[in-house]
């Protein structure tokens, strides 16, 4: 992965955007010598997103799980079909 300055940003803004549009690799930006933000393009951005929602979704379904928050089989067909209607 790329490292670059936020001088470098503010003077090159548009090359950098360039390059991560070509490359599809994030920079890290880094200020005073500490890491600041990342640039990463527009798909990648929202893929990262998609998967994190899945992610925190799996997460609940586990939650409910170990408090036994959990019904039957039928029980969610009967949900899911007065949800759909």
């Amino acid at each position: 992965m790329r490292t670059e300055l936020v001088t470098t940003l503010k003077r090159q803004a548009t090359d950098l955007l360039a390059d991560i549009e070509r490359d599809r690799q994030p920079i890290l930006i880094t200020q005073h010598g500490l890491p600041s933000a990342y640039l990463v393009d527009v798909e990648t951005y929202e893929t990262l997103l998609s998967r994190m929602a899945m992610l925190e979704g799996i997460a609940r379904g586990e939650q409910a799980v170990a408090e036994g928050r959990t019904v039957t089989h039928d029980q969610a067909k009967d949900r899911l079909a007065r949800w759909l209607r």
